[in-house]
């Protein structure tokens, strides 16, 4: 089937490249025609760089032209001219995560053409076959997200609609300055686009030590860029200088630091670059994943005087995280993008703001607002934003003192669809609080399968909102099944790894209601609402014949301590760290319904048991602290005569530590314990990476600011003198 694209649509392509401006068109009908239309704009406008997104290409087009939406992350730090997305042809569907990440590549004057169905939103797409958890079947599930796409889009004043049958539909633009688009006043830096982008090589290029820079940007704003620029300018400074220098660079994934090595292997053309490192006679630029940057701090091997570090899109990883790399690396830049694909700008600044002014007080930030690929008041850029709240946040609520002033409620995904305010206010919480947030999870707030939303707040909207969703209610032989590694049924992220790495069927057969997200806004917390939401969940639980309420989470001390002192109790953590985390994955939970106590106290014992052993052998590496915090929640054996007179031996210098390590171990678990472990002081978690993860004399050594083995030897001596005396052991010999 043949089409010809209408004249004014070509002169509405044309006046947004006088404004340097991006456009959506949006073309629906049958799948022949639309697809047919789709072709014929790609052949009339004959653009550079044109992407087709598809589940296959169309016929005759280049290979290379095309990409399925699953592998869009593939394209970031690209550019294009045009950009077709096909969400109709016979197993397409809207990938909201490809959507965001690629029309951050669209240059100006380019065009992002969406191809659907004339009812969109009427039912599910292919796409939604990632969100069908077992045992929902994709075509069953609601489409609330889908219909909200559509409902928008046809408000949009901005958009350029070319409905089946018809003609096309155009937006009135202001009036184009006779002199063109106003463009930023030209920097005087040759290799940089803008001021903005100028000043934040500059701020990078002179940073100080223990004064790290915060670099926030919107998209498209030259960010990352700008990181390639410095590393160019700090590799010729050493090479003038007749020294080298080593620069570090990590990010959530290689592609997100695409543009930095791009910029650098431009502006260094003598250097040589393999990869994500890049050498030159003035030093070399290299990346390194999150967990394995982690890995070579904590070894000592990354880090110290005159080491550098670079992080870009720092809010998508935990702060936590951060916090090693700033107390290793003297000259440290994080950078991050405020409002993106991936979500969470906000919440980085919100969290990390406090850890900054504690141990870098004299820390500066910069924020780069002048727009690279596009110009000002870009109608994509306000229109993708809005379709997949790019931008969204909270709303501060007006006057909750307590959990008692606040109402809680049971969100309906079909009216959060209808209300744009209030979902944007709960979506704004989840960003803000969480290290991740994508455009597709908004889709699985409004239409995931055993979904529930639930919220606290008042007048102004929530202040405070956790999503559960059911898992497990399999059948025994199914759960036998996915236990030996047979069956794999799509969700159900617990209950299955519970099953598989706890080998427990019941986990799989009986009931579990997983806690997903749980946020609180920032001037409501401290007041006891995320504790609310928790109480009030379990009771729900319960109530509906659900046995466990579990969560799962980056393992960190302090949200261990939170998740504890709500009742849950871990029961798995991940042997290796998550590489865009670089944090093991820890699982919590308590007991909710009938069956729960017995299961919890099941799960919690087996992974108690075999902590220890982890901890020796694959464990060894862990933050000890977390280590400290997930000994302190087995159940304490008292120390017996034998024991107590081992650890006497060894307080006095009779004995070698090493020869007691039992009771030693047994010493340091009923502390923890009993003290607590958050605000656990550095000697205990010291003490404890020895017993129990084998940390050698010279690891205590400089942990501690200790001299040579014997004083290290007299060091373990006070400790276990100081905590055999301590107030917790005083209730006399032989008691616990």
């Amino acid at each position: 089937m043949e089409a010809s694209v209408p004249a004014e649509l070509l002169a509405c392509q044309h006046c947004l490249g006088e404004r340097r401006w991006r456009g959506l068109v949006w073309l629906s009908g049958e799948v022949e025609d639309v697809r047919a239309r789709g072709l014929a704009l790609w052949h009339a406008l004959g653009v550079k760089a044109p992407l087709w997104v598809g589940p296959e290409p169309p016929a005759g087009l280049e290979a290379a032209a095309w990409l399925p939406a699953a592998k869009a992350r593939n394209r970031l730090g690209g550019e294009h001219d045009l950009i077709v997305f096909d969400a109709l042809s016979p197993g397409a569907g809207f990938d909201p995560d490809a959507f965001g990440a690629l029309s951050g590549t669209l240059r100006a004057g380019g065009l992002l053409v969406l191809l659907t169905p004339d009812d969109w939103g009427a039912r599910p797409d292919a796409d939604y076959a990632r969100l069908a958890a077992h045992p929902h079947a994709a075509e069953a599930l609601s489409a609330h997200y889908l219909a909200r796409l559509a409902r928008l889009l046809e408000a949009s004043p901005r958009t350029i609609r070319w409905p089946a049958q018809g003609v096309p539909m155009l937006p009135d633009w202001p009036e184009a300055s006779p002199s063109g688009p106003a463009a930023e006043p030209a920097p005087d830096d040759g290799d940089c686009l803008t001021a903005d982008q100028a000043e934040a090589v500059a701020r990078l290029v002179r940073l100080r030590r223990r004064r790290p820079l915060v670099l926030t940007a919107d998209r498209g704003r030259g960010k990352t860029a700008a990181l390639g620029i410095a590393c160019a300018r700090l590799l010729a400074k050493a090479q003038q200088d007749g020294a080298e220098i080593e620069i570090l660079v990590t990010a959530p994934r290689p592609a997100a630091v695409a543009g930095l090595f791009e910029r650098l292997a431009a502006l260094c053309p003598e250097g040589r670059r393999q990869g994500n490192r890049f050498e030159d006679a003035g030093g070399r630029v290299t990346f390194l994943a999150p967990d394995e940057l982690s890995a070579r701090v904590a070894r000592g091997e990354a880090g110290g005087a005159g080491t550098w570090l670079l992080v870009d899109e720092a809010a998508a990883m935990p702060a936590g995280l951060l916090g090693q790399w700033l107390s290793a690396f003297p000259r440290i830049a994080f950078a991050t993008t405020v409002h993106g694909y991936e979500g969470a700008g906000r919440g980085f600044a919100l969290r990390f703001r406090a850890r900054l002014e504690r141990l870098t007080p004299e820390w500066r930030e910069y924020h780069l607002s002048a727009p690279i690929r596009w110009a000002e008041d870009d109608p994509l850029e306000a229109l993708t934003s809005r379709l997949l709240m790019l931008d969204a946040e909270p709303v501060a609520p007006d006057d909750i003192g307590s959990k008692a002033t606040a109402a809680w409620r049971v969100e309906s995904p079909e009216a959060l669809a209808h209300d744009e305010p209030r979902l944007r206010t709960l979506f704004g919480l989840l960003v803000q609080a969480h290290y991740r947030t994508t455009p597709s999870d908004l889709r699985h707030l409004l239409d995931g399968p055993d979904t529930r939303v639930v919220t606290l707040g008042d007048a102004a909207g929530p202040a405070a909102v956790a999503v559960v969703a059911d898992e497990g209610g399999f059948d025994a032989a199914l759960a036998e099944r996915v236990a030996r590694g047979e069956r794999r049924p799509r969700g159900h992220l617990m209950a299955q790894s519970l099953a598989a790495h706890a080998g427990s069927r019941e986990a799989l057969t009986g009931r579990l209601r997983r806690v997903q997200r749980i946020a609180v806004h920032p001037a409501a917390r401290r007041r006891g609402l995320g504790r609310e939401l928790l109480t009030r969940e379990r009771e729900a639980a319960g109530e509906a014949g659900v046995a466990l309420l579990g969560a799962s989470f980056g393992a960190e001390p302090g949200l261990l301590a939170f998740w504890r002192a709500q009742g849950f109790r871990t029961v798995r953590l991940g042997l290796t760290r998550e590489a865009a985390t670089g944090e093991h994955a820890v699982m919590v939970v308590a007991p909710a319904g009938e069956g729960g106590e017995a299961l919890a106290e099941r799960l919690a014992s087996h992974f108690q048991a075999l902590l220890p052993s982890l901890l020796a052998f694959e464990l060894k590496a862990l933050d000890p602290a977390v280590a400290l915090a997930l000994l302190a929640e087995g159940e304490p054996r008292p120390l017996d005569d034998a024991a107590r007179r081992d650890l006497e031996d060894v307080a006095h210098g009779h004995r070698d530590p090493a020869l007691v390590r039992p009771a030693i171990q047994a010493l340091i678990r009923l502390v923890a314990a009993r003290e607590g472990t958050v605000e656990a002081d550095a000697d205990l978690t010291a003490l404890a990476a020895w017993a129990f993860q084998g940390r050698d004399t010279a690891w205590l050594a400089a942990r501690l600011g200790l001299a040579g083995g014997k004083a290290v030897d007299a060091w373990r001596r006070q400790q276990v003198a100081r905590r055999l005396a301590g107030p917790t052991l005083s209730s006399g010999r032989g008691e616990g």
